[in-house]
């Protein structure tokens, strides 16, 4: 029985020796990664992932955004804010998947694709059917790993100084 024991150990500790430094930490990683829903969260916390991952990210209070959010998923390694992705509706069938955020240093790891699938999953037990997303087109890849499917949409930025209401 030692003897078995023994080998067996010998084999893992050979499977783990053939893999790379880097898919070993993102193991270890995955490992120790939690994604409580709608469990409170600092301004402070969610302000340093948003400097760590957008340059051009100002101070922000998120309370507002929070108390109108259907649901909000972060993402911790121990006590550390990671991830972070809300989820905004209208009230009955539709939800929005806004602000898919993850720390640089944890990136492509799964960690966001994770995110969005916790929170999809949460928003439908919500009774809500479709979730939206949008994005830039480089994240095209990312929201298809998340089981997202292409549409077709329009935008409207009622901020630019082209934007006339018509009356």
């Amino acid at each position: 029985m030692d003897g078995l024991i023994y080998g067996m150990i010998r084999l893992l500790t050979y499977r783990a020796q053939k893999k790379t430094p880097s898919q070993r930490q993102s193991e270890c990683a995955m490992e120790s990664i939690a994604y409580p829903v709608s469990l409170p969260v600092t301004n402070a916390a969610l302000n340093a992932l948003f400097d760590a991952a957008w340059p051009d990210h100002e101070a922000s209070d998120f309370a507002a955004t929070l108390a109108h959010s259907l649901l909000y998923v972060c993402a911790y390694a121990d006590a550390r804010l990671i991830g972070f992705v809300n989820v905004a509706w209208d009230g009955h069938l539709h939800a929005f998947l806004l602000d898919t955020t993850v720390h640089p240093d944890f990136q492509r790891r799964g960690i966001g694709v994770q995110l969005v699938q916790v929170a999809a999953a949460a928003t439908k037990a919500h009774g809500v059917e479709w979730l939206h997303v949008d994005f830039e087109p480089h994240l095209a890849q990312f929201y298809r790993q998340c089981g997202f499917v292409p549409t077709a949409a329009g935008l409207l930025n009622l901020t630019q100084s082209t934007y006339q209401p018509k009356t």
